[in-house]
């Protein structure tokens, strides 16, 4: 029996998710639902597998497409780390608070 991810195997409805980092400066990003909350220093988003936390310094939203559930993001990162549930749900709450 072989154990190896195919990609041919996933099913046309679920969306891709992707990430492209170049030299630590640059990301794009696919299959992303919501950009939850953004500042120089950290992106929370929601994506089609989770809520993804990215840290860096002079982060910055370089483009945008809803449509498409792409974003790209440039400056200089740190870390990337998906939530789990639990963690995700004190991360809406500390930023909900945060903004309101």
């Amino acid at each position: 029996m072989e154990r190896y991810y195919d990609p041919s195997q996933q099913t046309q409805t679920a969306a891709q998710h992707d990430i492209v980092m170049k030299g630590r400066r640059t990301l794009e990003i696919t299959g992303v639902k919501v950009v939850e909350s953004f500042d120089d220093e950290e992106f929370l988003i929601e994506t089609v597998m989770g809520f993804l936390s990215i840290r860096g310094e002079n982060l910055q939203m370089k483009n945008l497409d809803s449509e498409k559930g792409i974003v790209s993001i440039k400056g200089r990162v740190f870390e990337m780390n998906y939530l789990n549930d639990q963690q995700s749900e004190k991360a809406k709450g500390f930023f909900s608070k945060l903004f309101r």
